[in-house]
């Protein structure tokens, strides 16, 4: 017992003893892989109906004045049954259309889809620029990046489900600059 009282009252002189290097790099390697693995969950969203999942909900932010704004996702059909994307409701516009995109005689042309969007039992169908994707039109507000906007979701067989976009910056995933024909 009388051992102890000299390295406590060593211990309490000295404070705390240093981490050694190794041990620091330890810590440190530690510490940053944690955080790598909490960001992917901070980024991405996904949002379940039935048998469908709805894979990270996007915008992008708008200019001042701008009417219209674009929505991307992803959907993966999990079911054994295909289900059909009918509708779309946002808190951010008056109207959303499902539109689908493509290259007519060297023009890019933007076309409603009528009928809505298959997607197939076990499959997946990405909403994306320059492809299938949404158009929030009769803007209420400007998207901001960093902010998100509510929408609603109606398919076939599955139902509504609320959904979350992100509002990422005007250049995300580049559009580039191309000559449109938006006919209705």
């Amino acid at each position: 017992m009388s051992n102890l009282l000299p390295k406590a009252r060593a211990f309490a002189l000295r404070g705390q003893p240093q981490l050694g290097l190794r041990q620091r790099l330890a810590f440190a390697t530690l510490f940053i892989v944690l955080l790598l693995a909490c960001i992917p969950a901070a980024i991405a969203h996904e949002f379940k109906v039935g048998d469908l999942e709805i894979e990270h909900p996007w915008s992008r932010a708008t200019p001042p004045g701008a009417k219209v704004a674009g929505g991307y996702f992803t959907v993966t059909n999990k079911g054994s049954v295909p289900d059909r994307l009918l509708s779309i409701s946002s808190e951010i516009s008056d109207k959303a259309e499902l539109h689908e995109m493509g290259v007519k005689d060297g023009v890019m042309t933007m076309r409603p889809v009528e009928g809505g969007l298959e997607i197939p039992a076990g499959g997946k169908v990405a909403l994306k620029p320059g492809a299938y994707h949404l158009m929030f039109t009769g803007l209420k507000r400007q998207p901001k990046q960093g902010e998100k906007f509510a929408a609603t979701l109606t398919f076939e067989k599955a139902g509504s489900v609320k959904v979350e976009f992100a509002v990422e910056g005007m250049g995300e995933t580049g559009s580039g600059d191309m000559d449109m024909d938006h006919a209705e």
